[in-house]
C-alpha cells in the first residue's frame, strides 16, 4: 500500500484535527462512515524520523473512540483477556505483526516494530486497537468481542483501500544464503515450502578474525568459491527471490566492505550485513516453524563461530542477547593444546558461564524457561554424536531431546581425544572435528549456569526463517 498516494489534503487537514498534533508518518483512511467521516487509518511502520510505528491501524472515530474508552474503563482489558481464548488471541498478534511487517523491507537499517495488536504480543492492552483492525476487516477475536459488547452495526461503515490479505506475493522458488563464522549455508524452497536443497558447508571465513580484526584471503576465497557452487544451484532451480545475509565474522572484520563487494558480484544480490538482533529473530523464527504456538518461557540457543545468540520469548520473540563467543572463536582463544589442557578447558567453560551470569542479571526470567531448543552445527552435531549416525538424518534429529548429563557425556568424550581420533566418532562431520570441543564448552558453560536439564534440537535454523519471510510479502 502507498501510503502518501491516496492520502487527501482533506484526510490530512482531519485527522490533524482528531489526533490533536500533526500526523508524524504516512497514513490511509481504511474506513468511514456514511457521512465520509474517517474512522480508521492504516499506519506506515516507520514514521519519518525512522521511529518504528507498530500499532498499524488506529481508531480515529470520536464517537467509537469514546464508547470503547468507556468500555475500557469498566475493565474491558481485563474481561476481554478472560473471555477471548488465548490462543486466539496470540495468534491475532503474529497475523498483525506479519501484515504491518510485510511493508518493510528486508535490508531496512536501524530499529524496527516489535509486537502485534497495540505493540504487544501476549493479551490484550488497548481495545481501540483491536476494534480498529476489526472494523478495518482484519481477523480479530479481541476486536469482534469489542463490537458485540458495543452492539456496533458493520454496515454502518465502508472499508476504503482494503489489504488483500488474500493475494500474496508467492515466488515459485526463494532462496536463502547464510555467511557465517564457521559455515556457509544455502536452502532453497518452492512456492509450497518444500525443500528443494539445503547445504552446509565449512568455509571458515572467520578464521583468525579475533586475533587480528579482519578477514584473511583464503578464507573470502573458500566462502567465494562456495558461494559460486551456490549460484549455480539457484541458477538450476530457477529460483525468484535470493537474500544473502552475513553475521558475526564479518560484523567484526575491518575489511567487510571488500568481501561484500565480491559477494555481490558473484552472487548478483546486495548482502545484507546482518545485525545481531535480526540474527536472533530470524533465527527464533526458523527454529520455532512448524511447532505449535505456545505461551511457554522459550529459549532457543544458537551457537555459531563467532558468537552465540540466546533468544528469550513465548508466542513471539522478546528478547535476543548476543555474545561473543562461539565454536570458533573458543578454539582459537582458549583451547591450544591436542587434546586440550583441564585448566583450558575449565577456562572456556568459564568464560561461557560469566557471560550467562551477566544475561541473567539482566534478564532474571530466563531461569523460568520451560522450553529449550538449540540450532545449528554445534548443537546439531552434539546430537548426532549422541545417536551415533553415520549421516546426517534430519528426521531423527529435529526434536530430538539430550539430556545434561549426555551433554557432558559427549563433551568429556570428544575433549579428552585427540584431533586424530575425535574424527573417527560417528556423527562428526570431519571439517567440525577441531572446534566441536570449543562449541561443547559453550553449550555445558550455559546449561551449567542456567541449570538446564535437557535441550532439544531444531535442524532448522536462519535460514528457514528467511525463506519463510520471503514467501510471507504480501502484497498491500
Amino acid at each position: 500500500m502507498s501510503f502518501s498516494n491516496s492520502t487527501t489534503p482533506e484526510d490530512r487537514v482531519r485527522i490533524t484535527e482528531l489526533l490533536g498534533r500533526s500526523p508524524q508518518g504516512d497514513f490511509d483512511v481504511v474506513v468511514r462512515d456514511a457521512k465520509d467521516e474517517p474512522i480508521v487509518v492504516c499506519n506506515a511502520p516507520l514514521l519519518y524520523d525512522g521511529t518504528p510505528m507498530p500499532t498499524r491501524y488506529w481508531l480515529v472515530g470520536p464517537e467509537e473512540s469514546l464508547l470503547v474508552g468507556r468500555l475500557e474503563a469498566a475493565g474491558g482489558v481485563k474481561r476481554a483477556e478472560a473471555e477471548v481464548d488465548a490462543e486466539q488471541i496470540a495468534n491475532a498478534h503474529l497475523r498483525y505483526a506479519k501484515e504491518r511487517d510485510s511493508q518493510i523491507a528486508p535490508s531496512q537499517p536501524g530499529p524496527r516494530p516489535h509486537g502485534g495488536v497495540g505493540g504487544t504480543r501476549v493479551g490484550v492492552k488497548c481495545l481501540h486497537a483491536h476494534y480498529a483492525w476489526w472494523l478495518a476487516g482484519g481477523d480479530d477475536p479481541v476486536g469482534s468481542w469489542v463490537a458485540n459488547k458495543l452492539g456496533a452495526d458493520k454496515s454502518k461503515y465502508t472499508i476504503t483501500n482494503q489489504v488483500e490479505r488474500t493475494t500474496s506475493i508467492h515466488p515459485r522458488v526463494v532462496a536463502a544464503i547464510d555467511i557465517g563464522t564457521n559455515s556457509t549455508n544455502l536452502l532453497i524452497v518452492d512456492a509450497d515450502g518444500n525443500e528443494l536443497a539445503r547445504e552446509v558447508h565449512v568455509t571458515r571465513l572467520g578464521e583468525g578474525v579475533a586475533a587480528t580484526g579482519s578477514l584473511n584471503q583464503d578464507a573470502m576465497s573458500r566462502t567465494l568459491q562456495r558461494l559460486a557452487k551456490y549460484k549455480t544451484l539457484i541458477d538450476s532451480h530457477g529460483v525468484e527471490s535470493v537474500r544473502v545475509v552475513a553475521t558475526e565474522a564479518s560484523r567484526r572484520a575491518s575489511n567487510v566492505n571488500l568481501f561484500l563487494n565480491d559477494v555481490a558480484a558473484l552472487t548478483g544480490v546486495t548482502p545484507e550485513l546482518l545485525p545481531a538482533s535480526d540474527e536472533g529473530r530470524l533465527t527464533y523464527d526458523g527454529a520455532l516453524g512448524g511447532l505449535p504456538i505456545s505461551s511457554e518461557k522459550t529459549i532457543v540457543i544458537d551457537i555459531g563461530g563467532g558468537s552465540t545468540e540466546i533468544m528469550i520469548g513465548s508466542s513471539a520473540l522478546e528478547h535476543v542477547i548476543s555474545i561473543p563467543i562461539g565454536a570458533v572463536v573458543i578454539t582459537e582463544k582458549e583451547l591450544h593444546h591436542d587434546p586440550p589442557k583441564p585448566e583450558e578447558l575449565t577456562n572456556a567453560i568459564g568464560l561461557a558461564t560469566d557471560f550467562v551470569e551477566d544475561i541473567i542479571r539482566e534478564q532474571p526470567g530466563i531461569r523460568d524457561a520451560t522450553r529449550v531448543f538449540g540450532v545449528a552445527g554445534t548443537i546439531v552435531t552434539i546430537g548426532a554424536v549422541e545417536l551415533g549416525l553415520h549421516s546426517f538424518d534430519a528426521a531423527r534429529l529435529h526434536g530430538l531431546v539430550i539430556t545434561r548429563g549426555a551433554v557432558e557425556d559427549v563433551f568429556r568424550t570428544l575433549a579428552t581425544e585427540t584431533l586424530a581420533d575425535r574424527r573417527h566418532n560417528p556423527g562428526l562431520p570431519e571439517q567440525r572435528a577441531d572446534i566441536i570441543v570449543g562449541g561443547c564448552c559453550v553449550l555445558v558453560g550455559i546449561m551449567r549456569k542456567l541449570q538446564l536439564n535437557s535441550i532439544t534440537v531444531s535442524t532448522r535454523n536462519i535460514l528457514d526463517g528467511i525463506v519463510a519471510e520471503l514467501r510471507s510479502k504480501v502484497v498491500i
